[in-house]
């Protein structure tokens, strides 16, 4: 990692600082969850530091079929883990978002092009200048139709964005936990923040059909 970036020391300094602001989730409690529509799913990712993650995710589906979405650890063999304790790279725990979305609205292919696009999947354990396990590109599937999009999603943009150089994991979804509050809507609540230099949205050809 490169400690003097100012951005990444800011990162380092304010998760543990009692002044960080309280993230809320969108009913307005903090840690809490909402009831979802009937027919809702869910979609777990992880693609590096979940604080830009979870920020170019809601920006971009924002009434666009995006009903929830959360920051946490996914991936890893340790209960109940903390944020220290994930950035110590001992858990095995992934930084992660999970969505909660509306398939009438957006599908989860959408989801998954989209995350191919907004970071750099052929980094192995790392997204610009964040190291380690717990910064790994990963898609965590819930059911056998999200592991068959997400392979199938993979290999086209193997072939047509990233020509061969994904790292990325596709693996079954174990135990989720929340990360802590302030972790939540973390960017929003704190306006220039740290946020990983490699998430922003590549401008790709359209995939080929399914």
């Amino acid at each position: 990692m490169t400690a003097t970036m100012p951005g990444f020391l800011s990162r380092l300094l304010r998760p543990f600082s009692s002044s960080t602001r309280m993230g809320l989730n969108s009913d307005g409690g903090a840690g809490a969850r909402s009831s979802f529509p009937e027919g809702s799913q869910k979609a777990t990712v992880a693609a590096g530091c979940f604080w830009g993650v979870e920020h170019i995710y809601r920006k971009h589906f924002d009434g666009k079929g995006l009903l929830d979405a959360r920051v946490g650890y996914i991936g890893g063999d340790t209960k109940h883990p903390s944020y220290k304790s994930v950035c110590s790279g001992k858990t095995g725990h992934a930084e992660a978002l999970q969505v909660v979305y509306d398939p009438a609205k957006v599908s989860y292919r959408q989801l998954i092009e989209f995350f191919y696009r907004m970071h750099d999947p052929t980094t192995r354990n790392r997204q610009g200048p964040d190291t380690g396990t717990q910064y790994r590109s990963a898609i965590f599937f819930h059911d056998d139709e999200q592991e068959r999009v997400a392979k199938d999603v993979t290999e086209k943009v193997q072939k047509a964005w990233w020509k061969g150089t994904i790292a990325t994991e596709i693996v079954p979804a174990g135990e989720w936990y929340d990360a802590e509050s302030y972790h939540q809507l973390y960017l929003d609540n704190n306006p220039g923040g740290y946020e990983c230099p490699s998430h922003f949205l590549r401008t790709f050809p359209a995939l080929p059909s399914e």
